[in-house]
């Protein structure tokens, strides 16, 4: 049976939302670039930590949890831009960078936990 972490679920979520904010962005040069990045970004994070989960050393574990962190704060790059260039959907966005914000606390208790 297949156990998920806490971290890997909240991750999995968060890719879903953001693959689905894409789907409403109108379809311009600028927002097919964000798109292509956030989408990367994003569902790289939840990548990362199972990637950590199925590592065979507390190093490697660090370092893919570290990894996930970093896609984790690459993706409120993105969100800004989009936001940005399309602010009818600032409040979702708004909402998508607090779980984001959410993520890489958790991510961030992780890898300072583990690295004891």
């Amino acid at each position: 049976m297949f156990k998920e972490s806490l971290i890997s679920k909240k991750a999995y979520a968060f890719g879903l939302e953001i693959i689905r904010l894409t789907k409403l962005l109108p379809k311009t040069y600028e927002n097919i670039v964000l798109i292509k990045q956030i989408i990367r970004s994003a569902t790289s994070i939840g990548a990362n930590i199972e990637e950590a989960l199925g590592s065979n050393s507390k190093k490697e574990f660090i370092h893919s949890m570290n990894v996930a962190k970093k896609e984790a704060r690459e993706t409120i790059y993105w969100l800004r831009l989009i936001s940005d260039v399309n602010p009818r959907l600032k409040d979702r966005i708004e909402t998508l960078i607090a779980e984001n914000d959410e993520i890489i606390r958790i991510l961030t208790k992780i890898v300072k936990t583990s690295s004891l």
